[in-house]
């Protein structure tokens, strides 16, 4: 239906918002999702839609609108069709490329924020750079290093990185974890691909489908990227330096224990929003 059946800009609103909750009728919020999508097809924010004239809603706009309502419901989440997520102070430019910040992440920025500022910091995995370059934004006299396998991951994070203006404190380097990392930090940070083969099967298929896999899973019982994080991290550590990872929430007294086994001091294990375990954290003194 288009909104040249509309009589006025409220009526094809109305008209526009009711096609996408009908549509998204099975989704968690299907209102909500039908007004970020509206909003993204007419180029506006979700507060501009109710300043969208008769003529905003053309036949373009949309067929844009139901575009993106077909590609929702047929289970792309919603920041893949937006081309970005909100995460922790900023906005984040998103693709088929990374992992989808999720709001567990942000445990762990709080988690580091509750330490003395680093001068150096290194991130492994680094994907979009949602959590080095949220770090370098909140200690504008840090300057980190974010490395990752994946090249097309590394040109997401650069774009990132020149949008909240930390690009010039901000190396964005292909690694195979330590593989290409010199010098010393005072923290490292990770979230590594942790889950399970056997938990890979019980994921959404919008999970499954759109994030990387490479990002997810490194098989077997999903402990082995912490093993050699573990065991290469001291090397590239400075006194005191801290180490926190991002986990899953089975995981803490297994990845407490790698930690421990491997000399770290003060290891923690800190829960999320809903009280699962979410990061370990330690210390090499």
């Amino acid at each position: 239906m288009s909104a040249i059946e509309a009589q006025t800009p409220g009526q094809a609103l109305s008209i526009a918002l009711s096609l996408g909750q009908e549509r998204l009728a099975d989704k968690d919020n299907p209102a909500r999702e039908a007004r970020l999508l509206l909003a993204h097809a007419a180029g506006v924010d979700q507060t501009g839609l109710i300043s969208l004239g008769l003529e905003d809603f053309s036949d373009q706009m949309m067929d844009r609108y139901r575009g993106y309502l077909d590609r929702r419901a047929a289970g792309e989440p919603v920041s893949k069709i937006l081309g970005y997520r909100d995460f922790w102070n900023h906005r984040f430019e998103v693709s088929a490329d990374v992992l989808d910040p999720r709001p567990d992440t942000e445990t762990l920025i709080a988690a580091a924020l509750e330490g003395p500022a680093p001068a150096r910091i290194l991130d492994l995995g680094t994907g979009s750079g949602c959590i080095l370059l949220s770090l370098l934004c909140e200690w504008p006299q840090a300057t980190g290093v974010g490395s990752d396998l994946s090249a097309k991951a590394l040109q997401v994070a650069a774009r990132n990185a020149e949008r909240l203006g930390v690009a010039a404190r901000a190396e964005l380097i292909r690694s195979d974890w330590f593989e290409a990392i010199d010098g010393r930090f005072d923290m490292i940070v990770s979230n590594p691909p942790y889950i399970s083969e056997a938990e890979m099967r019980e994921l959404s298929s919008e999970v499954l489908n759109h994030d990387p896999h490479m990002a997810l899973t490194p098989g077997g019982d999903g402990l082995d990227p912490y093993r050699v994080i573990a065991a290469g991290a001291a090397d590239h550590l400075t006194e005191n330096g801290r180490i926190l990872v991002e986990i899953g929430w089975k995981q803490g007294p297994d990845l407490a224990a790698i930690f421990r086994a491997a000399g770290y001091r003060n290891v923690e294990i800190r829960t999320d929003l809903d009280g699962r375990d979410r990061v370990v954290l330690a210390t090499t003194g």
